[in-house]
């Protein structure tokens, strides 16, 4: 569907205006999206992005520090996000032996147990982008990433 008819509106004061509205449209579409594929989970994206990067770190543990680097979502409040992980014994905390300031973080058995569970959503990322051929793709992850720049 058309960002015009999407959101009923036909006149933009500029292309850039109506991009960023179309870019902020379809962050919620898609919002929209993984929301439905965690139902019944009770996890949330932001919980989902720290369990994939821990994912990616096992069977290493990881920090606080690499988590925030990596996030999707910089404004997330990631201890609290650490705090309801691991409360839902998704992921374990440690203390460093070596430096009491910093804490060892390290996907459970559950956590991983989980993202096997959400490994689907990879399929379905392919499947939301359908209707673009691989050169878009490529062209629009390109485009992306030198609008960030």
């Amino acid at each position: 569907m058309k960002l015009e008819e999407a959101i009923q509106q036909k006149i933009f004061k500029s292309p850039q205006q109506k991009l960023i509205i179309n870019l902020i449209y379809t962050h919620h579409w898609l919002d929209g999206l993984y929301t439905d594929f965690f139902k019944g989970k009770e996890i949330t994206l932001q919980q989902f992005n720290v369990l994939r990067i821990l994912r990616g770190q096992y069977p290493n543990y990881s920090n606080l520090k690499l988590i925030k680097e990596r996030m999707l979502d910089r404004m997330s409040d990631t201890s609290r996000i650490i705090d309801k992980l691991v409360a839902k014994q998704y992921v374990e905390r440690k203390n460093c032996p070596v430096d009491r300031r910093q804490i060892h973080l390290l996907i459970t058995k559950k956590g991983l147990e989980l993202l096997n569970e959400l490994d689907f959503i990879d399929d379905e990322s392919t499947l939301m982008c359908k209707n673009l051929t691989k050169k878009e793709v490529q062209d629009l992850n390109n485009l992306l990433d030198k609008m960030r720049q």
